[in-house]
Formats: structure tokens, C-alpha cells, sequence
């Protein structure tokens, strides 16, 4: 398992953040996504790693603006989202 975890900007309340898990949701196979925009952050579990191109091109199709993305080997304690 894979953790992603994207720098968005544009997110600036509630639906933003579901606009952007649903897009994710959308182009790829994921287990979880979960996105704050307080932090300017979404973070998505996957099986496998995810095509960074395609995900930077489907996120700023929606008008959010990817900074940065990181993949790391995914430990299944949880969302650091939720941990800080």
C-alpha cells in the first residue's frame, strides 16, 4: 500500500475538499482520500503508486493548483491528517 500526499492550493472550505477527494475518486482506484483544506493538504491510500501527471492534471482540471506530491510505503496507523 501507498500513501500520497498532495500540497493543494485553492482549497478553502468543506467543498473543496470533497471536490477534490471526488476527483480522485474519479481517475483512480484508491482506498482512501481524505483532504483538509486548513492545511492545503489531501492525502490518498492506493494499492499501487498513482501516475503523478495524471493526478496533477485531473486535480487542476477542477481549478485546485497541485504544488507538490509525495509517495511514501503506506503505515497502516493512519491518516497523519488526523494525528496532528
Amino acid at each position: 500500500m501507498y500513501k500520497t500526499i498532495l500540497e493543494v492550493e485553492g482549497m478553502m472550505c468543506g467543498h473543496c475538499e470533497a471536490h477534490v477527494n471526488d476527483t480522485v475518486r474519479k481517475a483512480f482506484d484508491v482506498k482512501k482520500v481524505t483532504s483538509s483544506h486548513s492545511k492545503g493538504q489531501t492525502e490518498i491510500i492506493s494499492e499501487s503508486p498513482l501516475d503523478e501527471e495524471k493526478l496533477k492534471a485531473a486535480i487542476d482540471e477542477t481549478g485546485y493548483t497541485v504544488n507538490s506530491v509525495k509517495t511514501e510505503e503506506f503505515d497502516k496507523k493512519g491518516f497523519s491528517l488526523f494525528n496532528k
